[in-house]
C-alpha cells in the first residue's frame, strides 16, 4: 500500500530532461523546484583543483528533490548550517519555475559570502519565481578549493570557471524547465555581486547572458588587482604550511578541511585584514587575461541594475590600519581623502544613518565608489544602468551588509513598495520601472540613482562624488 502511494506520487512529481539525464522535482505552492542538478562532474580527486567538465550521464530519472550539499567551507558561525551540510562534491544547481513549459527571462543567483563561506540557501522558493521568472541557484569552490594559485599549474580561479559552467549549463538545458536561454540575468550579493563582475569581465562568459545585477560588491571590491606572481606567493604559503612539499598528488589526497583550513591562513600583504583574502581578485592570465576594468571597457554593453547600502561593514583592519587602507585605496589622491575625511583632526561624532569615519571611510572604498565606477563605465559604453542606495533596517539606527537580501528576493514590502517589483521588471526588460512604482531615472551624466529608506523611493543624483572623484577602482 505504502509502496503504492510512494510510486504514485513520484510519477505524478514534475520530471525534465537535462543533457546529462531526466530530473525528477517537486510542486508546492505553485513553484516546480528542482534541487542539486549536476551541472559539472564532481571536482574531487585528480579534479580537484581543475577547470569542471561535464557531468556523466546518469541512468533512470535522478531524483533532485532533496537539499544539496554547501561547499567545502570553514565554520564562521553564520554560516553554520551550510558548513555542517557540506560536500566537496557540490557542483550543482537548483531550479524554481511555476511550469516546465513556456520561455520566461532567467535570473542566475550566485551567492555571496567572501568566496570563502555560504550558498543559495533556499533561492528558488523566491516570491520572485511568482512574478514570471525562472531561477537558478549555483554552488561553486570556495576558498582555497576555489582561487588558490599554485606553482605547477593547478588550481587558479575555478570558482569562476564553475560559475562559466553552471551558466553554459543553464544556455544548454534551462529551456527545459520553462526558461528562455536569450534572456538570462546574472545577478549576486557581496561576493556573489563581485563574481557578476567578474563574468561581466571574462571572454569566456560573452554570450551566456543578456543583464546583470550587481548588489553591495564590485570586480576588485577597490582594492588593486592581485598579480598572478603574488597569488603564486599565497601557494608557496599554502604549500609550506600543509607540509607535503608541494607535491600534487598528495594535495589531492588531504582532506577538503584540511585544504580549506590552511587557505584561511594564508596573507596578503597587500591586504589590512586577511578575510578579504579571497575578493582581491587575481589576474590569472586564464579566466581573467588582463585586468578586469580593461577587460570591461573593451567587451560590448550591457543592462546594469547596481547599488550598496548607506551602511556596509566596518573599516578592514580596525581603526589602526586606517592609514594603509586610505592610501592603498587612494594612491596618488591620498592627500585629496585625507582631507575630505579630516584624519588629521579628531573623528567627529557618529553620523546616525551612515556610521563612524572609519565605517564611513570603509564603504566608501570598499562599495559605494567603486560601484559608482561601475555604474559609469558600463553607462559611458552606452548600456543602460540602474543604481540604487538601500537605508533601511526596522531594528537599529543603521542599515546593514545584506540587510536589502529580504526586501528583494523574499518581498518584505519597505513601506508601500515591493522592491520585488523592480528587481523582476529589470529582469524581463532591463529597465526596472514599472506603471504603479515611483519612477526610477536611469544613471546617465548625472549620475541618478534611486534612494531607498523608510518614506519608500525618492531619485537623486551624485552619490558621494565628492570623494569617490579620487578613485577610479572598481
Amino acid at each position: 500500500m505504502i509502496a503504492g502511494i510512494v510510486a504514485l506520487l513520484a510519477a505524478a512529481a514534475p520530471v525534465a530532461t537535462t543533457e546529462a539525464g531526466p530530473v525528477r522535482g517537486t510542486t508546492a505552492a505553485g513553484h516546480v523546484v528542482f534541487r542539486g542538478i549536476p551541472f559539472a562532474a564532481p571536482p574531487v580527486g585528480e579534479r580537484r583543483w581543475a577547470a569542471p567538465v561535464a557531468p556523466s550521464r546518469w541512468k533512470g530519472v535522478r531524483d533532485a528533490t532533496a537539499p544539496a550539499s554547501s561547499c567545502p567551507q570553514a565554520d564562521y558561525g553564520w554560516n553554520h548550517g551550510d558548513y555542517v551540510f557540506q560536500s566537496e562534491d557540490c557542483l550543482t544547481l537548483d531550479v524554481g519555475t511555476t511550469a516546465l513549459a513556456g520561455r520566461r527571462p532567467v535570473l542566475v543567483w550566485i551567492h555571496g559570502g567572501g568566496n570563502y563561506a555560504g550558498s543559495p540557501g533556499d533561492t528558488v522558493q523566491s516570491p520572485i519565481v511568482g512574478k514570471g521568472v525562472v531561477v537558478v541557484a549555483v554552488r561553486y569552490r570556495l576558498g582555497a578549493l576555489g582561487f588558490l594559485h599554485r606553482r605547477d599549474g593547478t588550481g587558479g580561479n575555478v570558482g569562476l570557471q564553475d560559475q562559466i559552467a553552471a551558466l553554459r549549463w543553464v544556455k544548454a538545458n534551462v529551456a527545459r524547465f520553462g526558461g528562455d536561454p536569450d534572456m538570462v540575468t546574472i545577478a549576486g550579493e557581496s561576493a556573489g555581486g563581485q563574481d557578476v563582475g567578474l563574468l561581466i569581465a571574462a571572454p569566456a562568459a560573452r554570450g551566456l547572458f543578456r543583464r546583470a545585477i550587481m548588489g553591495s560588491g564590485t570586480p576588485g571590491f577597490g582594492l588593486p588587482w592581485r598579480t598572478r606572481e603574488e597569488a603564486l606567493r599565497m601557494g608557496d604559503q599554502f604549500d609550506a604550511l600543509m607540509k607535503v612539499g608541494g607535491d600534487a598528488a598528495t594535495l589531492r589526497r588531504t582532506a577538503s578541511s584540511a585544504a580549506i583550513a590552511t587557505g584561511e591562513q594564508l596573507h596578503d600583504p597587500v591586504l589590512t585584514a586577511d578575510d578579504y583574502r579571497w575578493l582581491r581578485t587575481t589576474v590569472d592570465g586564464a579566466v581573467l587575461p588582463e585586468a578586469p576594468d580593461r577587460l570591461i571597457a573593451a567587451r560590448p554593453a550591457l543592462d546594469l541594475l547596481i547599488g550598496t547600502d548607506r551602511f556596509e561593514l566596518d573599516l578592514p583592519g580596525g581603526r589602526t590600519r586606517r592609514d594603509a587602507f586610505v592610501a592603498t585605496a587612494f594612491g596618488a589622491n591620498e592627500a585629496r581623502a585625507r582631507a575630505f575625511y579630516r584624519m588629521d583632526q579628531a573623528d567627529p561624532a557618529p553620523d546616525p544613518r551612515m556610521g563612524t569615519l572609519d565605517q564611513q571611510i570603509a564603504t566608501d572604498v570598499t562599495f559605494r565608489c567603486p560601484a559608482q565606477r561601475m555604474a559609469r563605465v558600463i553607462a559611458d559604453k552606452g548600456g543602460k544602468v540602474w543604481s540604487y542606495e538601500f537605508d533601511e533596517v526596522p531594528d537599529g539606527p543603521m542599515t546593514h551588509h545584506a540587510a536589502e537580501m529580504p526586501y528583494l528576493y523574499g518581498d518584505k514590502p519597505l513601506g508601500a513598495l515591493r522592491l520585488m517589483e523592480y528587481w523582476a521588471n529589470f529582469v524581463k526588460t532591463g529597465d526596472p520601472n514599472g506603471a504603479t512604482l515611483p519612477a526610477w531615472p536611469a544613471y546617465g551624466a548625472q549620475g541618478a540613482y534611486l534612494a531607498l529608506d523608510a518614506t519608500g523611493a525618492r531619485p537623486a543624483s551624485g552619490l558621494r562624488a565628492d570623494i569617490c572623484q579620487w578613485t577610479n577602482r572598481l
